[in-house]
């Protein structure tokens, strides 16, 4: 699809990604449930494994993230061919990135699963998850370079369709392999692996075709071998930061996840379950500020910064009144929806004890992530980067291990150190959007000649001129 029969409108880039958000976790609850078939124990080891994929993702999924940022911008600005080349190179060394995580993975399994703090008697499954799930997530690298880059064209349905196509397709693999049906024996978490790398393997197929003709010009196979050295660098420029910011996200989670392995299975299950119903609270502000992003940077691009600097603002109030709403219903229901997952009736009590705490968490998860996008769409990506190092270092992981271990507050203590830390992270990305107004507004501050990128967020507002 061209760019040019494309809608940059909110809610035309907003609702494919959500209703693909949707899916994905309404089928990753299926998921879910499917292994608490296995026991809760298996749902422990798929929990802080997810944490430890997210971890070493980070490498290149922001690499993307920045070439979408950048593609964005090319697109508003009219400069269709460069948005091409730098979606090439997004793809490329993504790809390669990925593939050396899955190689380290694949071979490093156990002693991953000891880094994280997995007791003894969990490793065996462990070993089982973290090699091949891990060791496939090259198609992960794959499919998320191309998925970007195509939503940042302003296609969001295409890749809507097709992760709803691989999650059906994971879904119904999983039931295949897990329960050993067709005559197929019983796999356990290695017919999960099986099922990732199939579903994924087919989405990468499919991404692939779409991606290829998303520009006036087909993308070919060779395209890929050609590297731009000017290119990376821009990239780098924005998605070093990016990656630093969303790196020491996943990283406190995933030393947050080690306390939780402290407290035990039970707790360690509880924090899973409870993760996937706190999904669905912020699954459409999520959509809201990801479609947000994209059309910022493409606002910006074309020099119409007094709309992305309103824009900005009237996301996040609506995804505030949603995931309110949205947390509303979760505190109102939770202990029920618990009862979906486990019969364990100390895991429910654990998580049932969280859903007040939820109604602090949603909102200031909102305020952070609004904010956050709109300052990477324009390029400014730094000052959220030193902010959430700071902030998840000492509130994130320090208040965590204070409160829930060292006081023994378990659970309710790390929530209360997570909420502490999007609350404080929020208000800062909050405040630094709301000091550019001047230069959003009123100021005019011209951008180096054939360049988007800029050391220091000044923006260009042709309405001023």
């Amino acid at each position: 699809m061209k760019q040019k029969e494309i809608s940059f409108g909110l809610w035309m880039l907003a609702w494919p990604i959500f209703l693909e958000v949707f899916l994905q976790t309404l089928l990753g609850t299926v998921d879910t449930l499917m292994v608490s078939r296995i026991s809760d124990d298996a749902v422990a080891v798929v929990g802080i494994s997810s944490q430890l994929f997210g971890a070493v993702t980070t490498l290149f999924t922001t690499f993307a993230g920045g070439a979408g940022i950048l593609i964005a911008q090319r697109i508003g600005s009219g400069r269709t061919q460069d948005a091409r080349s730098l979606a090439i190179i997004g793809v490329s060394v993504s790809t390669v990135l990925g593939v050396a995580v899955s190689i380290l993975l694949f071979f490093f399994a156990d002693p991953m699963g000891s880094m994280l703090g997995i007791s003894p008697d969990l490793l065996p499954l462990s070993h089982v998850y973290i090699t091949y799930v891990g060791g496939g997530l090259f198609l992960v690298a794959m499919s998320v370079s191309m998925g970007t880059a195509i939503r940042n064209t302003g296609n969001t349905r295409g890749v809507m369709y097709t992760g709803i196509a691989v999650n059906v397709i994971h879904i119904f693999l999983n039931y295949v392999f897990i329960f050993g049906l067709f005559g197929l024996p019983r796999m356990g978490l290695g017919g999960i692996a099986l099922s990732n790398a199939i579903a994924r393997a087919l989405g990468v197929i499919v991404l692939y075709r779409l991606f290829s003709g998303s520009f006036a010009i087909t993308v070919k196979v060779k395209d890929f071998a050609r590297f731009s050295g000017s290119y990376i660098r821009e990239i780098l420029h924005i998605a070093w930061p990016l990656g630093l910011n969303s790196f020491s996200w996943v990283f406190s989670q995933l030393i947050i996840y080690s306390f939780l392995a402290r407290l035990g299975a039970e707790a360690l299950a509880a924090r899973t379950y409870m993760n996937t119903l706190e999904s669905y609270c912020f699954t459409l502000g999520f959509a809201i500020a990801m479609a947000s992003q994209i059309q910022t940077a493409h606002l910006y691009g074309g020099g119409k910064t007094k709309e992305a600097y309103t824009g900005a603002f009237r996301t996040l109030y609506i995804g505030l009144a949603i995931v309110m709403a949205n947390i509303l219903v979760i505190f109102a229901f939770g202990k029920q929806l618990l009862g979906f997952f486990t019969q364990d009736e100390t895991i429910i009590a654990m998580g049932a004890s969280l859903l007040t705490l939820n109604l602090l968490l949603q909102p200031a998860k909102m305020l952070n992530m609004g904010m956050n996008n709109a300052l990477n769409a324009v390029g400014d990506t730094r000052f959220p980067m030193y902010v959430a190092i700071t902030s998840m270092s000492l509130i994130a992981v320090g208040g965590a291990y204070l409160l829930g271990i060292a006081a023994g507050w378990g659970l309710t203590g790390i929530y209360v150190a997570m909420i502490s830390d999007e609350t404080v992270r929020g208000l800062f990305v909050l405040q630094r959007w709301r000091g550019k107004k001047n230069l959003f507004v009123n100021g005019y501050a011209a951008t180096p000649k054939g360049k988007t990128r800029m050391r220091t967020p000044l923006f260009a507002d042709k309405s001023c001129e």
